[in-house]
């Protein structure tokens, strides 16, 4: 027994060390053409991909994020740029960061296996999904951009105003979506492949406070002055209900930032209290 089982171990560090291990930065609401350095940073991209046996292994995806989840533009796009990665490079190890709306985008794919015939290569290479503040299940927020109210003005540098992807996050939508079109909600079949998130769980943004500062103090008071409109434990965005919806909870901020720091949402795409360096240790797990 002790023998198979040291084999089965070997054959499983066999396995990981002869893979080709890539990992995929997928955006939130909006459309990019230049995510590395209009959403994520390149400081963020660039140390964590450095934690790759082969730091070249890495796609930072450019759709177009503000459709309906299912859209060519958005899922069809994410398909196309996932495939093509995988094709090209070798790609026998996936590992997906997505942030935000990003994490529907990316659950639409792995709960629709038939819709898209990219679909399955995309599901059968990738090892793990890391959900960076998921909008899992929605965020009153889109409610109320879209109901025209004074959040509209207020918030169209963080959601884009009244396009699709705002208008499928409002809450009762997405409730919808997760009961009869996505896996991982509660009730629901499980991800065929691991949806973890990471949950951010309060927002700082005192001027004395350096910390307030990491991923724009402009946004941070903005997403502090939205969490009136949220439950207590929110990032300025997402109440944590919605973050935690999908998948398993990988960690809340406070327990793993340094510091112990709270990341909004904003600063849950930077290189805020060591979330990069965290995620670079995951690429070789």
């Amino acid at each position: 027994m002790v023998r198979y089982l040291l084999l089965a171990a070997l054959a499983a560090f066999s396995s990981v060390c002869h893979a080709n291990t890539g990992v995929a930065f997928v955006h939130g609401t909006g459309k990019q053409t230049n995510a590395t350095a209009d959403y994520w940073t390149s400081s963020f991209v660039n140390n964590v991909r450095g934690g790759l046996p082969n730091s070249a292994n890495y796609v930072v995806i450019n759709c177009d994020f503000t459709k309906y989840m299912w859209d060519n533009a958005a899922a069809g796009c994410l398909a196309g740029q996932l495939n093509t990665f995988i094709n090209n490079r070798g790609i026998t190890r996936l590992i997906v960061i997505t942030h935000s709306n990003g994490g529907n985008v990316m659950r639409w794919i792995l709960s629709n296996p038939t819709w898209d015939s990219r679909y399955p290569n995309i599901i059968s290479k990738t090892v793990r999904v890391n959900a960076l503040a998921p909008s899992s299940a929605g965020t009153p927020l889109a409610d109320a951009v879209i109901s025209g109210n004074v959040f509209e003005g207020a918030l169209g540098w963080l959601l884009g105003y009244q396009n699709d992807a705002v208008r499928m996050q409002q809450t009762s939508w997405m409730a919808s979506y997760n009961a009869n079109w996505l896996y991982g909600t509660a009730g629901r079949p499980a991800l065929p492949k691991p949806f973890r998130s990471v949950v951010g769980t309060d927002v700082d943004s005192a001027i004395w406070d350096p910390d307030s500062y990491c991923g724009g103090y402009a946004e941070n008071v903005g997403l502090e002055t939205t969490q009136w409109w949220l439950n207590s434990c929110s990032d300025g965005f997402l109440n944590c209900s919605s973050q935690s919806a999908a998948g398993s909870v990988w960690f809340q901020d406070k327990a793993r930032m340094r510091g112990s720091e709270p990341l909004s949402h904003n600063q849950s795409r930077r290189a805020c209290f060591g979330l990069d360096t965290i995620l670079r240790a995951d690429m070789g797990a």
